[in-house]
């Protein structure tokens, strides 16, 4: 009971923490609070975030666990590490992009109706990852062959489809996020950081095809990365 209340005290924590950093990295940026579409984007995210976090905690306790552990890792390659520690610093400077595009100088237009598109998206994205992460119960933040949780291939549901499905929901919740702030600037840099997933699902089908067994077989059947009948 004791390390149950113990992970549920960290995980709202963790959620508080992100919610100021990025809060602070937005309003920080665009000069203000009185920007609309960022308290849409904020609510939208965390919304999203704390549905999929309840969902973990009821169902798959010992996946959230795992979720919630550090970025770098003992068993995790060098170059996950690496990736992640920058994927972290882009992820920061283009939300600041954003605040200053939209918030403070107001550099890009966007419609409404598309901010509105963006926004709908995003919850398409989280309606995706929830759907995944009901699926596969081995979705660690990290890259890494979890032997000591019975780490298995895992085919069926978004799996039979494509072989990274957090990965392809990942793709839409980006430019989304970017037309529901209002950022030209930060719908461009989107497709950069849509250029660093699509590299990590390269770098981790290959650590999955070396140490995973079953994996090769897999990936002969689910012939698609990240987009059905295209890659």
């Amino acid at each position: 009971m004791a390390g149950k209340e113990s992970m549920s005290v960290k995980v709202w924590l963790t959620l508080a923490a992100e919610a100021l950093t990025f809060a602070a990295l937005l309003f920080g940026a665009a000069g203000t609070i009185l920007w609309p579409a960022a308290w849409a984007y904020l609510i939208l995210f965390f919304a999203g975030a704390i549905w999929i976090t309840v969902r973990l905690a009821r169902r798959d306790p010992a996946l959230l666990a795992e979720r919630m552990k550090l970025p770098v890792q003992k068993n995790q390659p060098v170059w996950d590490r690496v990736f992640l520690l920058v994927m972290i610093v882009v992820w920061c400077g283009w939300l600041a992009l954003m605040g200053l595009d939209a918030g403070r100088f107001r550099w890009s237009v966007m419609p409404v109706w598309l901010q509105c598109a963006g926004g709908a998206l995003m919850v398409l994205s989280f309606r995706m990852i929830g759907r995944v992460y009901r699926e596969n119960p081995f979705l660690a933040a990290v890259v890494k062959i979890q032997t000591e949780r019975g780490h298995r291939v895992i085919s069926t549901g978004p799996y039979a489809v494509v072989r990274h499905p957090l990965y392809a929901a990942v793709l839409i919740f980006l430019p989304a996020s970017a037309l529901l702030l209002g950022s030209w600037f930060g719908l461009e840099a989107s497709f950069v950081l849509s250029g660093g997933v699509a590299f990590r699902t390269a770098m981790e089908d290959r650590e999955l095809r070396g140490g995973l067994e079953g994996y090769t077989e897999y990936a002969a059947r689910v012939r698609y990365r990240l987009i059905p009948f295209v890659w």
